[in-house]
């Protein structure tokens, strides 16, 4: 039983279908498949990878319209993909709680409907709970309020006068795509984030007729992209020469696009490149100096009836207040309450950060495995390569289970992983600021620290001298 259908649900069923593997089932929350694909339909909502790389690498797409494509091209794809192949997915089915007794898995879904399945694979993903910060007075705004997650049509934009929280991923794409269309947007920034020149462009008729007449040409792109992702990994990675190269593109970039001293010094960041994620944009830095755009860099104190109110005393009327703040990507599987051996709860083993060897599996929670969990997320490719990663081993291992085993990782294997990681972490540029990739205490429990190619080589092949003898103690 697979939990989520977006990139990585999908990718684990078409691996195991392949694995010759057909009682698969993936359990969805909402009445279609897409993840944050369906969730994010803001206006500008696109991806930040190039669309070569953002793909099922066994599934290259020879019509994307475009470098980085918006967020409608994606979610058809995906959709298309799952159809073609008949990847069973059962909608509105919202998974509550799951218990490990008597050898495998009940799954309980919201109305009371108990399952019972061999496997269980949450694919929920990192990003797929909206993060709404906790100001006061909240609840009192007379106007629309709406988290770019949970966008509709209805959103009212046109005319009105906006509030925008946050500078992230989201807004960065949702301003620039609003002004013009709103009397006024107001844009609250906590930190400035660094930003640099998105290297887009349109993919004509010919590329297309190409992509289809000649499909090495879509992995001779594929590889050509991969290399360039190298460049911000190797900044990350601590390269000084590429670390000062990235961050001399990014100071280019604010000189050529904001004239105002005042605002450029309000977008310069003053934290270290990478510590929070890189935006690629073209758009973001003039969109803020139009003279009906105001970039406020006070603190939030409150939501008022009418606005926002920041800590210099002054009330910024909107009426619509939309949060551009992200998700709690920290709190991996919440809601759901998972239930393992001997009655331990999940959420009390992941009580000071998650944790899973190879972000795949937690001790004491047998045939249970995970795709895009602990310290599996990229910081300068795409993540489906990951999930890709996670599909091929998950389905060695659900041929274990097959073949009578149950897969109990070992918990001293499971603990010198995860000390070698955070030990790894421990000198990264995550350290240095406080993100969505850290744990109100600090520690980082979202990001992986080395290469993507690390981590397929790590994953490559099941190790059953990792897992305690068949069937374990408590199955």
């Amino acid at each position: 039983m697979i939990i989520g259908a977006g990139f990585g649900g999908i990718a684990a069923a078409d691996a195991l279908l392949k694995a010759g593997f057909d009682d698969i089932v993936i359990l969805e929350k909402a009445s279609s498949s897409g993840g944050v694909w369906r969730d994010n339909s803001y206006p500008g909502c696109a991806c930040d990878v190039p669309a070569p790389l953002y793909s099922l690498s066994f599934a290259l797409n020879p019509d994307w319209s475009r470098r980085y494509p918006p967020h409608g091209e994606i979610l058809a794809y995906l959709r298309g993909y799952a159809e073609k192949t008949g990847i069973r997915v059962r909608y509105d089915a919202e998974v509550a709680s799951a218990v490990w007794a008597d050898g495998s898995w009940g799954i309980s879904l919201v109305g009371g409907e108990i399952l019972q399945a061999d496997v269980l694979i949450p694919a929920v993903g990192q990003l797929s709970r909206p993060s709404i910060p906790a100001l006061p007075g909240i609840e009192s705004f007379n106007g629309v309020a709406v988290h770019t997650a949970h966008w509709t049509p209805e959103v009212p934009i046109d005319g009105k006068r906006i509030a925008v929280i946050g500078t992230g991923a989201s807004a960065i794409q949702l301003v620039p795509s609003i002004a013009g269309k709103a009397a006024h947007i107001t844009v609250f920034q906590r930190t400035a984030p660094w930003t640099v020149p998105k290297p887009d462009r349109r993919y004509g008729r010919l590329r297309r007729a190409a992509n289809r007449r000649i499909p090495a040409l879509m992995k001779l792109s594929r590889l050509a992209t991969w290399g360039l992702t190298l460049v911000p990994g190797a900044a990350l990675a601590g390269n000084r020469p590429v670390n000062a190269l990235v961050r001399g593109y990014s100071w280019a970039q604010r000189r050529w696009q904001v004239r105002d001293p005042e605002l450029r010094a309000k977008v310069t960041p003053d934290e270290p490149i990478g510590c929070k994620r890189l935006l690629f944009t073209n758009a973001w830095l003039p969109a803020l100096a139009r003279p009906d755009v105001a970039l406020v860099t006070e603190k939030i104190i409150a939501v008022t009836p009418d606005g926002v109110r920041t800590a210099d005393g002054t009330d910024h009327p909107c009426d619509t207040l939309i949060y551009g703040t992200g998700f709690a990507a920290t709190e991996f599987l919440a809601p759901m309450r998972i239930t393992g051996r001997d009655g331990t709860l999940l959420a009390d083993v992941w009580s000071e950060g998650a944790h899973a060897y190879l972000g795949l599996a937690v001790p004491g929670f047998p045939n249970m495995f995970l795709v895009y969990g602990p310290n599996t997320n990229t910081g300068n490719t795409s993540v489906i390569y990951f999930h890709e990663a996670q599909a091929r081993w998950i389905a060695q291992a659900v041929r274990r289970v097959a073949a009578g085993d149950i897969l109990d990782v070992r918990r001293e294997v499971a603990a010198a992983y995860d000390s070698e990681i955070q030990s790894r972490l421990s000198t990264s540029v995550w350290t240095a600021c406080q993100s969505w990739y850290r744990t109100a205490a600090g520690r980082i429990v979202t990001n992986w620290p080395g290469s993507a190619r690390e981590y397929a080589r790590r994953t490559a092949d099941l190790n059953p001298a990792d897992f305690l003898p068949r069937g374990g103690t408590g199955g």
